[in-house]
């Protein structure tokens, strides 16, 4: 008996902002057994009402981010208690604190793997950029 072969599908919700090039908002893998591993594209401060940057300070930046993620991770039957790993992107290292305490209030308990880097230049002028990977038993 051969192992079922996982199976990829692309996330496509309002409640983010629309892809702006040749890229998904996420790929969800299904898994043998039911599970589900999905893993979001970058996720700036859009607006996805208007497509507008979010702007002003970094902690309403990072706000915007992280609930354009939990919306993304809800069109793949997940949430951020599913995320197993994400990957911070900070045009400003000086931005760190204030996107941490942001950040933290999404993870109450069990927060996920981080890798927090430098970034010389982010999409449209963005402050922040965060990707997620989420691993759960999906919709």
């Amino acid at each position: 008996m051969s192992p079922e072969a996982p199976v990829k599908n692309a996330v496509e919700v309002s409640g983010a902002p629309r892809p702006v090039g040749p890229y998904s908002q996420a790929q969800v893998v299904s898994l043998p057994g039911g599970g589900v591993m999905a893993f979001t594209a970058g996720q700036v401060p859009l607006d996805p009402a208007t497509g507008e940057m979010k702007s002003g300070s970094i902690a309403e930046q990072t706000e915007q981010v992280m609930k354009n993620i939990g919306a993304v991770l809800a069109g793949a039957g997940l949430s951020f208690a599913d995320v197993v790993k994400t990957t911070v992107f900070l045009a400003d290292m000086k931005d760190f604190q204030e996107m941490n305490q942001v950040y933290g209030r999404f993870f109450p308990s069990s927060p996920p793997a981080r890798t927090t880097v430098a970034a010389a230049g982010l999409p449209r002028g963005a402050r922040v950029e965060i990707e997620a990977v989420a691993v759960g038993r999906g919709r």
